[in-house]
């Protein structure tokens, strides 16, 4: 045997156990959720069921944890995103002396712990509204609103870094066009910018979506008497853990895969149909040059 096909051997070995450290938590999870027993395991196995999965959807705290992640999901969504593109677009306008110092305020909260900014959201919001004289029924103390406020504080400038990244291969002349056509800067904003800048809002959505979603060190403390899937689910692994925990991963894995086959299938299908075009556009360009019946060849 020589010593390619030993390292080849090898490398292959090492891979094998990196996917199989990597995956094997969740096939062990997800082999739990279907096993017959009242505590998450895969040994002994004591039969098959699906119990698990009609005890997680009767779950009434984790439930409300659910359609609170949803909705505070959004609501990040909704006020990071613009945030982001607006802290993005200005970073190309200020001055290069200026860039760096405005990069690292923006980016900042990033590197700051979650505790603090949870810690400090609430504070600030109580202060305000005690200032103010708020009653505690308003948004000054409700849990929905401060959480969504203390993720934007960070959510946005991983939005801003997204539109950053796409703003880079963006050709200014293309504004310097439209704007020497007559169009207004709202009119270059809208027809040429957000065109160009689509797929990193989609890209910022879904981000601030999912991080918003797992986001727990901010989140328990500016819940308050609310809820939400991480705080249910740190709740009940401290009381100990359940098979329908299992389940509830088991359709969180379900979703992921079902969502990136078919970004991945939209994927294909574009660059499929952007091939099409390109050969179309040659075919065409071709018998364009061709000589027509009659004439002779230049």
């Amino acid at each position: 045997m020589t010593s390619a096909r030993i390292q080849s051997l090898l490398v292959s070995f090492y891979i094998f156990l990196f996917f199989l450290f990597l995956f094997a938590p969740l096939m062990m999870m997800g082999t739990a959720a279907f096993n017959d027993v009242d505590f998450p395991q895969v040994v002994p196995w004591e039969g098959f069921t699906w119990r698990w999965f009609p005890a997680l959807l009767e779950d009434d705290l984790m439930m409300e944890g659910i359609r609170n992640s949803i909705w505070i999901g959004i609501g990040v969504m909704v006020v990071s995103v613009p945030i982001g593109l607006a802290a993005a677009i200005l970073m190309t306008q200020v001055h290069r002396k200026f860039q760096t110092i405005y990069y690292t305020v923006v980016v900042s909260p990033v590197l700051m712990p979650g505790v603090i900014l949870g810690i400090s959201t609430l504070v600030f919001w109580d202060r305000l509204g005690t200032f103010v004289n708020a009653d505690y029924d308003t948004f000054f103390y409700s849990g929905m609103f401060l959480t969504i406020i203390g993720q934007s504080t960070f959510i946005s400038a991983y939005t801003m870094l997204i539109f950053l990244a796409r703003l880079q291969r963006f050709d200014r002349t293309q504004e310097e066009a439209a704007l020497d056509l007559g169009a207004t800067h709202v009119q270059v904003f809208w027809k040429v910018l957000m065109p160009f800048l689509r797929p990193a809002i989609f890209s910022a959505m879904g981000l601030a979506f999912l991080t918003s979603f797992e986001n727990y060190n901010t989140t328990v403390f500016t819940i308050q008497a609310d809820s939400t899937l991480t705080t249910v689910l740190a709740g009940k692994v401290r009381m100990g853990t359940q098979p329908d925990l299992a389940a509830l991963a088991v359709l969180i894995i379900a979703v992921t895969l079902v969502g990136a086959i078919a970004i991945e299938v939209t994927r294909r299908r574009e660059q499929a149909k952007a091939e099409a075009a390109r050969e179309e556009a040659l075919r065409l360009e071709k018998a364009a040059d061709l000589p027509l019946a009659g004439q002779p060849a230049q």
